[in-house]
């Protein structure tokens, strides 16, 4: 359809962004990464007019740390996010506060996981409540070893995988994608309220491996892969895939071929799902007229193991868990292409500022741990010299550890235990550790020192054993406290804007002309 007029005639106007977000999807489940049995269209569509990066990652490969670190641009250890329960502080500015600074009305629709009595963190809206809790009850205990599990985590998800007609999570998406469009109608029909930043983050293909039928049934069973990496024997995994084992019950259920095929099954049917979601925003997003002015960027917070090497979920550093897709649209100023170079969450404030502000200086308040994006995207730098580094430090491990990226090269430190190296050029399937090769020697120690630049694993151990001490108290305070309140987010909307309520000057006749889009002049009575 052609554009409607009135939804921003000028592109001289600072351009609105659009973040989408998905929860816990991997690359290797994506088309345009290179999978040839899912079905995603609408991110397939975007990713053709869009820059896509073929080597992003997550700073943290779990969900709350993930998003606070993408939020502020800094590392997740600055922000002393170490885990699912960890308060993300009202006092670090996020882009929300950065580009509200400029001008912005910024927008969240959907998760985002924040802990702690703050639930917006610069955002003066949320359109919806949170999936998770926002309290401390998450808290891990080292102590315990890796079978304490807050989150209660096991095997039952890929046990359970199958279709569904309604679930929790589809019971959120839904309400993610209405209130998205509508608010993109909203904004249409107030121009007042642009720039705009508006957030849309959906749950899903997160597990439970839960897929709506209609969904389920655009797969074949025999269609369905199985992992690249067969399951490694527990005595043969290094030791943090050891804690894993034993952090998500692996030692107490067996799971047959059958069930992880089940389980990526409906992985892929969940993906269709969110793609088509995706897909609805954006239709809405054209219709609106809005998207001539708009920055489209697709990101997703971490990936899913999905059953390579025999592992699930995510919270290690192998590939399909720290890598993400990541993708931007800017019409008119960016053209199609794939960016090689290493890059990660961090990035997008810088970038999201570089837009903002048409490239004119940006100074932080705080010192950022990413770079924008702009230059890479317009192909003006190679980014061969680029580092990513992911943290983690939630359950299911029991010390801090770190990655670093560079080059060919991925390095993995966890305290107390032996390092892994690899070089993903010829061992994209991580798996031969060159941590022992004499010929490595000089890669392991020049990444090794990038590893430990303003991380010393000592000191995190102890920082964050004093943190779960701390917040696992306040937890325990809080649940024998009955008049405590939860933090968690209660949506509210003022009905008064929208629709009728009395008369006068904003009466009947006012509210229905100006809820109208495309705008039409109200009729003037014949003067004679």
């Amino acid at each position: 359809m052609n554009h409607p007029s009135g939804a921003h005639d000028s592109l001289a106007k600072p351009p609105n962004i659009l973040l989408l977000m998905a929860d816990q999807l991997t690359i290797s489940a994506l088309g345009l990464y290179g999978n040839k049995v899912v079905k995603s269209p609408h991110l397939d569509a975007l990713a053709e007019r869009s820059v896509v990066f073929d080597s992003a990652y997550c700073n943290f490969p779990i969900c709350a740390p993930s998003r606070f670190s993408m939020l502020s641009g800094r590392l997740p250890h600055v922000l002393e996010a170490y885990d699912n329960a960890s308060e993300f502080p009202s006092s670090i500015p996020t882009m929300a506060h950065y580009l509200a600074d400029q001008g912005y009305h910024t927008i969240l629709c959907g998760k985002m996981h924040f802990i702690g009595a703050d639930q917006r963190h610069g955002f003066a809206e949320r359109l919806t409540t949170d999936i998770y809790p926002a309290d401390f009850s998450w808290t891990p205990d080292w102590r315990k070893g890796p079978e304490h599990r807050p989150t209660g985590v096991s095997m039952r998800p890929v046990l359970e995988a199958g279709p569904c007609i309604r679930s929790m999570q589809v019971d959120y998406d839904d309400e993610v994608e209405y209130n998205a469009r509508q608010k993109l109608y909203d904004l249409a029909r107030a121009p007042d309220q642009q720039p705009f930043f508006l957030t849309v983050s959906f749950t899903h293909p997160h597990p439970p491996f839960v897929a709506p039928e209609q969904h389920w049934q655009k797969y074949r069973r025999e269609d369905i892969p199985g992992p690249q990496v067969p399951p490694i024997a527990y005595e043969d995994l290094d030791p943090h895939s050891q804690w894993l084992y034993i952090a998500h019950a692996q030692n107490e259920y067996s799971v047959s071929d059958e069930q992880v095929l089940n389980a990526r099954h409906a992985y892929y049917g969940m993906v269709s799902y969110v793609d088509e979601k995706i897909g609805q925003v954006l239709a809405t997003l054209k219709e609106t007229g809005l998207d001539r002015n708009t920055v489209i960027v697709f990101a997703v917070d971490h990936g899913e193991m999905l059953g390579e090497r025999g592992m699930w979920f995510k919270q290690t550093f192998f590939e399909d868990s720290v890598r993400v897709p990541l993708m931007l649209s800017w019409p008119e100023h960016l053209e199609p292409r794939r960016v090689a170079a290493h890059v990660s969450l961090v990035d997008l404030l810088p970038t999201f500022m570089d837009i903002a502000m048409a490239g004119q200086p940006f100074e932080p308040v705080d010192t950022l741990d990413g770079a924008s994006l702009l230059p890479l995207a317009r192909g003006e730098a190679s980014g061969e010299e680029r580092v990513v580094i992911s943290e983690y430090s939630s359950e299911g491990v029991c010390a801090p550890s770190r990655m670093v990226r560079q080059g060919d090269f991925k390095l993995i430190h966890t305290r107390g235990l032996p390092a892994l190296l690899f070089d993903l050029r010829h061992d994209p399937l991580e798996l031969h550790n060159l941590a022992e090769s004499p010929e490595h020697q000089g890669t392991l120690l020049a990444l090794d020192r990038l590893l430990r630049n303003g991380w010393d694993p000592e000191q995190m151990h102890q920082r964050i054993l004093s943190s779960q001490h701390r917040r696992l108290f306040l937890a325990r305070a809080l649940a024998r406290n009955p008049h405590a309140d939860n933090w968690a987010y209660q949506p509210f909307v003022d009905e008064s804007k929208r629709f009728i309520r009395g008369s006068g000057a904003a009466g009947p006749t006012t509210v229905k002309a100006r809820s109208r889009f495309p705008f039409v002049e109200p009729a003037q009575p014949d003067r004679r």
